[in-house]
Parts: C-alpha cells; sequence; structure tokens
C-alpha cells in the first residue's frame, strides 16, 4: 500500500473513530455538570457533580432496573451459548442435506425483523401467563437471537477446529458429549466471547421486547426504566446523562475485558458454510 492509500486509510480511521468517541465525551462532560453550570457542552468541568449520578440512580429506580437487567442477560446469553453450540456441532460436522437445510433455515430466519410478529408473539406472551415475568422475555430473546449464534459457532468449528482433534478423542473411547464438552468448548472461546458481546448488547439494550412484557415498575429494565426517566426530567440534561451513562457502563465494562477474543471470533464465525 502505497503512502497516498495509507494517509488516506489513517484520516478515515481518526474520522470514524471520532463519530464515535464525540457522543460519548459529551454525554460525559453533560453529566458531570451541575444545574447552575452554563458552560459550553464542549468544555470539561472544572468541578464535578456526581450528585446527578445520585439522583439518577435513585429517581429512575436504577438499582431495581439494573438487576433486572443483568438477570435478563445474564440468562439469555447463558441460554443462548449452550444451546447455540450445541445445535452448531452437528451441523459443522455432519453433512447431510437435512443438516444443510438447517442451516440455511436458520440463516433464513435472521432477516426477520422482530416487529413484524410482535402482534401475535404479545397474544401468545398473554395466553401463557408471562406478562411481567423475566422467564418469558428471556425466552423471547433466546428465540431471537438463537440463529445468528448457530451461524457464528457454526462458522467457527468449520473454519478453526481441525476434526483430527475429535477423531483422536474418538480412539481413546470419548462419546460424542464428552468430545464436545472436553475437546471441542474449551476451543471456542473467542467466538464464545463474540457471541457474549454481540448478543448480550442487544439483549442488555433491548427496549421493543420490554416495553411491552415488562410493564410494571418492579419489572422494569434499564432501557424502560430510562425512558420513563427522560419523560418526566427532559429539562434537566445533566440527570438524563448521568443516567444513561449508568445504563452502558456495565455493557463498557464486559467490551474491555472481552475485546481481545472479539474480533478474533466474530471473523472466523461469519465463515460461510
Amino acid at each position: 500500500m502505497n503512502k497516498e492509500k495509507k494517509l488516506v486509510w489513517t484520516v478515515l480511521g481518526i474520522v470514524i473513530s471520532l463519530m464515535h468517541i464525540i457522543p460519548f465525551y459529551l454525554l460525559i462532560t453533560t453529566s458531570l455538570k451541575g444545574g447552575d453550570d452554563t458552560s459550553s457542552k464542549w468544555v470539561f468541568p472544572t468541578s464535578f457533580n456526581l450528585e446527578n449520578f445520585q439522583n439518577a440512580w435513585e429517581q429512575a429506580n436504577m438499582g431495581t432496573a439494573l438487576f433486572n437487567n443483568v438477570l435478563i442477560t445474564s440468562l439469555s446469553v447463558a441460554m443462548l451459548i449452550i444451546f447455540g453450540s450445541l445445535a452448531a456441532y452437528p451441523l459443522a460436522r455432519i453433512a447431510t442435506k437435512l443438516n444443510r437445510f438447517m442451516y440455511f433455515a436458520f440463516v433464513a430466519v435472521m432477516i426477520v425483523p422482530p416487529l413484524a410478529i410482535l402482534v401475535p408473539l404479545y397474544k401468545f406472551i398473554v395466553d401463557i401467563g408471562g406478562l411481567n415475568t423475566i422467564w418469558a422475555v428471556v425466552l423471547v430473546h433466546v428465540s431471537f437471537w438463537l440463529p445468528l449464534t448457530i451461524f457464528l459457532y457454526t462458522g467457527f468449528i468449520r473454519s478453526t477446529i481441525p476434526a483430527e482433534l475429535e477423531e483422536a478423542a474418538m480412539m481413546d473411547g470419548a462419546g460424542p458429549i464428552t468430545i464436545f464438552f472436553k475437546v471441542v468448548f474449551p476451543l471456542l472461546k473467542p467466538v464464545t466471547a463474540s457471541v457474549i458481546i454481540i448478543t448480550g448488547m442487544f439483549v442488555w439494550n433491548d427496549y421493543q421486547f420490554s416495553v411491552f412484557f415488562l410493564q410494571k415498575a418492579e419489572a422494569h429494565t434499564i432501557t424502560v426504566a430510562l425512558s420513563v426517566f427522560f419523560s418526566q426530567y427532559s429539562n434537566d440534561v445533566g440527570l438524563v446523562a448521568a443516567g444513561s451513562l449508568l445504563g452502558m457502563m456495565p455493557m463498557i465494562i464486559l467490551f474491555l475485558f472481552l475485546q481481545k477474543y472479539f474480533i478474533q471470533g466474530l471473523a472466523a464465525g461469519s465463515v460461510k458454510g
């Protein structure tokens, strides 16, 4: 690559980075300013006003919402990892017409927008008594993100894990379940990190399902609690910014811990079979 192209790509990378960093910077500066601070939103505050975070936590009922979010996200992601990896293993290793059809069926389901079936889904949740319950929302999230999880795991197993490892374990007398959990699953760490980040982010930030299925205040997730909070305190931008920052911090911390596996697992898991 010549110097001109390298310079263009460098400038493009800087511009894209700034597009993501600037809103985050403005959110931080706004959340740290008190109501009597009339300085520009671009100016970093000289003194930190942490009362915004305390008030947002208490007035938006963030404690209950955070607990609900952690519970829903943890259960959903755990089920996606278990069911997704177990379903992907035979699809990746057993080359039959049925498995190939099932694989492409999972891929095709990924293009269906969730809002397209929201009305019948809402009726179904009401009929089974799942309204305002954690388990119903968890099952909905698992149903919608399982195809993507299977897609990533299948591509990763096909392209990254050599079948000779499983054949050697089979010669030692190991059965299919033992081979999967003792040989294959420990090697799925990169794509598992990608699954945790991608599905965890979507489940954590979900609004469209939570606002319909979790209507009681004690069942609200962070997105629903913040939407109610915004409508009540829309004039106090510092308070609103602090609430938003509190809601996004857990996923930012999770990404920082798993980022070294993310690109590797996503690239390998997106290989088409």
